[in-house]
């Protein structure tokens, strides 16, 4: 188990984290999400040993993760820290950068496993090409794999797709999480991006404030969130008054929908005016005006600007944001 215990953590008089507690069982996929300037990357350069912290403690299993005062190079053996900095050797090629740390093996299983770990990035046809005549994203791919062959049995992973296309990245994804998932490696991902938590995560860890303020299944997390901020991390979301319901008329409850789940009506509901139409591929997000308020919600066509519509929810949808 890694266990982060009531760490806090400052630059200067900048504080970062406050409190921060986190149990994290073997095998455990953890995602971190918040805003820009949350701690996510910090979190994680704590929990590898590469800051100081004099608040709090980190152990794996019941051994200490200590910092950089404690060891003259930063970092744990068992654990592998991949930042947006990647640490390859440019002037070999990127089957040679793999296989570096796959010397200990004999021929036949070095050249297997650096086989595997190329067909999981999608780069086994770059084999032979030397690191510098990679794209940015060619080369976030390749320090992925280079990581992976020293088999860590923690993995921190800050924005690990950040460089890669979205040609490349919904494949990587599910390829990459499959084989931490088949090694049982623990591994934690600080992301921005909901698609890299929301079909991989085995809970999810929301930042605030230098703060912890939620823990849970992505699920959970989705379909009840507390407020506007979470909800707002997995897409566009409203929050609004449930009175439009005939069977919550007489409360001023409010409650959090996302875009998707409202309806349009040409007659009864939360009056909007619509004032843009941003066109998302499959759909259309429509930008109205409620009272002052701005309101987001799908539609599968523009809306002329200036249009008055009425925007309904399911009495299923209010009772499941009711539910907690």
């Amino acid at each position: 188990m890694l266990q982060v215990d009531h760490v806090s953590f400052a630059y200067d008089d900048l504080s970062v984290l406050e409190d921060i507690n986190l149990k994290i069982a073997k095998g455990e996929h953890i995602s971190i999400i918040g805003q820009s300037g949350c701690g996510k990357s910090t979190l994680l350069k704590i929990i590898y040993g590469l800051l100081h912290i004099e608040q709090g403690e980190v152990y794996w299993e019941d051994t200490p993760v200590l910092g950089p005062l404690y060891n003259l190079v930063p970092g744990e053996p068992y654990m592998k820290y991949l930042s947006q900095d990647f640490d390859l050797m440019p002037f070999t090629s990127v089957e040679e950068n793999i296989s570096e740390y796959l010397s200990v093996f004999e021929p036949e299983e070095m050249a297997s496993k650096t086989s595997e770990l190329l067909e999981m990035i999608e780069l086994t046809e770059f084999a032979k090409t030397k690191v510098k005549y990679l794209s940015g994203g060619q080369q976030q791919r390749v320090a992925l794999a280079k990581v992976l062959a020293q088999e860590p049995l923690v993995l921190l992973l800050d924005e690990p797709f950040s460089h890669i296309d979205n040609f490349r990245k919904n494949s990587l994804r599910r390829n990459l999480f499959a084989y931490l998932k088949k090694q049982e490696i623990t591994v934690i991902t600080a992301t921005h991006d909901h698609n890299d938590m929301l079909p991989f995560a085995d809970r999810v860890v929301v930042l605030k404030d230098q703060k912890i303020i939620a823990k849970d299944s992505p699920l959970n997390l989705y379909h009840h969130p507390k407020d506007l901020y979470i909800a707002s991390l997995f897409g566009e979301a409203n929050k609004i008054p449930i009175n439009i319901v005939k069977t919550y008329a007489d409360t001023k409850r409010r409650i959090i929908v996302y875009a998707h789940e409202f309806k349009v009506s040409d007659k009864s509901g939360l009056e909007v005016t619509v004032t843009n139409s941003y066109f998302k591929g499959g759909h259309y997000l429509i930008e109205g005006i409620h009272e002052g308020q701005k309101l987001y919600f799908n539609h599968h066509k523009p809306m002329k600007n200036g249009k008055e519509i009425f925007l309904n929810i399911s009495i299923d949808t209010i009772n499941q944001r009711l539910e907690k």
